[in-house]
């Protein structure tokens, strides 16, 4: 599939913002679905990950409790919604899939810029 991010922008702390991630050439029924996030001269780092069969989520201890996960309205959309913003959280946030069973995340989508400021 292919994946495309959307929703970033700019926020003070404090905010809110939804991210979605979209599948073009299939949905997400077979696959969980990871949202990762690189900020400047920073590794890639793991944000949070759903599996769609199970509706099992998995979050980073960084952002637990102020990011959640959804699926949207169509087996092709996913949510990031992230509360209560913090300036660390400024980065690119990418999505990516992989299939049921597998360990590799597969299909990166370009990314959406997310920028929080003090």
């Amino acid at each position: 599939v292919q994946l495309q991010a959307s929703g970033g922008g700019l926020v003070q702390a404090g905010g809110s913002l939804r991210l979605s991630c979209a599948a073009s050439g299939g949905t997400f029924s077979d696959y969980a679905v990871g949202w990762f996030r690189q900020a400047p001269g920073k590794a890639r780092e793991f944000v949070g990950s759903i599996i769609w069969r199970s509706d099992t989520t998995f979050y980073a201890d960084s952002v637990r409790g102020r990011f959640t996960i959804l699926k949207g309205n169509a087996e092709n959309t996913v949510n990031l919604q992230m509360n209560n913003l913090k300036p660390e959280d400024t980065a690119i946030y990418m999505c990516t899939v992989r299939r049921d069973g597998t360990i590799d995340w597969i299909d990166w989508g370009q990314g959406t810029q997310v920028t929080v400021s003090s």
